[in-house]
């Protein structure tokens, strides 16, 4: 297929998402009974985000017009997805389509099926896709790979992948930083940045950087309109044994109800949790961001407050086709294979 296929058969991809498949809910009802964290609503959230902000041809083409891509003779890049989110390695994969590589892909037994029923729809649209995509439990005769894994299993990776071409991606988090004049409206979608796929992905803001002095009690207040996450069995879990834990250890912390806010240095909190630490200057905070850079995956924060690049509150799920995953640029990596 030409680049140009390609793309069109994305976009017909893309068309066909954001209308109406029975089968494709009956999967999501699917993923939904065999991980209680992937709710029909956060997958149908994830399906809408791909089909908006990766899957739109104009978008695709300006995102591939800054990349030089004829490859001569395909190669095959293995993918191990994570299953932290639904659907979190679509972009990987997109990313080695449009290559023209051959993606050999090791889906998560987290979310095993979602995945596979977007390739049998790229299928029907186009026969040839098929050749582009194997899916298996086992990655082998690959020339370059890309994993994505936690902090320990990038360690195997790293051994196991060392001799071959590879990303190999870890632990990331997303952080705010707020200057105590935020409206109501922004607190509100920071929620969002917050709560989003509960917390689990890696652009989740696990983390929040106040002024010294700063009120929280709008920001509890705005945050308490997510309350409903706590009708997720798995997540009120964790938020009641955290609460107890920090009863028992006398820790000191705020809650609303859905969310608890302890003081903390570090950037990856708990599930139903938030980290926050005080600042006594903007400067101070951006040197610590850049110092951390390795585990930072992106920045929340009202526009023009920073000097370093950041998302809007509300934006942080929203990444475009060129906000790579730890800003390594996964085609350009494809491209010179």
């Amino acid at each position: 297929m030409t680049l140009s296929e390609r793309i069109e058969v994305l976009g017909q991809l893309g068309d066909h998402l954001l209308g109406k498949d029975e089968y494709l809910e009956a999967v999501m009802k699917r993923t939904a009974f065999h991980n209680g964290w992937f709710t029909e609503d956060s997958q149908q959230e994830a399906v809408r985000e791909i089909a908006v902000q990766m899957l739109n041809r104009d978008r695709l083409q300006e995102w591939l017009s800054r990349y030089e891509l004829t490859v001569k003779s395909p190669k095959k890049v293995g993918i191990v997805m994570a299953g932290n989110i639904p659907l979190v390695g679509f972009h990987d994969w997109l990313c080695v389509f449009v290559a023209g590589h051959q993606a050999q892909v090791k889906i998560s037994e987290k979310d095993p099926f979602l995945f596979p029923y977007l390739m049998k729809i790229l299928e029907r649209l186009d026969v040839r896709t098929q050749f582009y995509t194997t899916i298996t439990d086992r990655l082998q005769g690959f020339d370059a790979v890309i994993a994505t894994g936690s902090n320990n299993s990038a360690r195997y990776f790293e051994a196991y992948f060392s001799k071959y071409p590879h990303i190999i991606r870890k632990n990331r988090n997303g952080v705010a930083v707020l200057t105590g004049d935020e409206t109501p409206a922004e607190l509100q979608e920071l929620g969002k940045d917050i709560f989003r796929y509960y917390g689990l992905g890696c652009r989740n803001v696990a983390k929040l950087y106040v002024p010294e002095g700063y009120d929280f009690d709008p920001l509890l207040e705005a945050l308490h309109e997510y309350r409903e996450v706590v009708l997720n069995t798995k997540y009120k879990n964790n938020f009641d044994y955290n609460y107890a834990l920090f009863v028992l250890n006398k820790m000191e912390f705020k809650a609303n109800g859905c969310i608890l806010l302890v003081q903390d240095p570090a950037l990856q909190s708990r599930i139903a949790c938030l980290h926050y630490e005080p600042y006594s200057s903007l400067g101070q905070v951006v040197k610590e961001l850049q110092e951390r850079e390795s585990e930072v995956q992106c920045t929340v924060a009202k526009s023009g407050v920073l000097p370093i690049p950041a998302f809007d509150f509300g934006k942080a799920q929203e990444p475009a086709l060129w906000d790579y995953p730890d800003g390594e640029d996964t085609l350009a990596f494809l491209a010179g294979l």
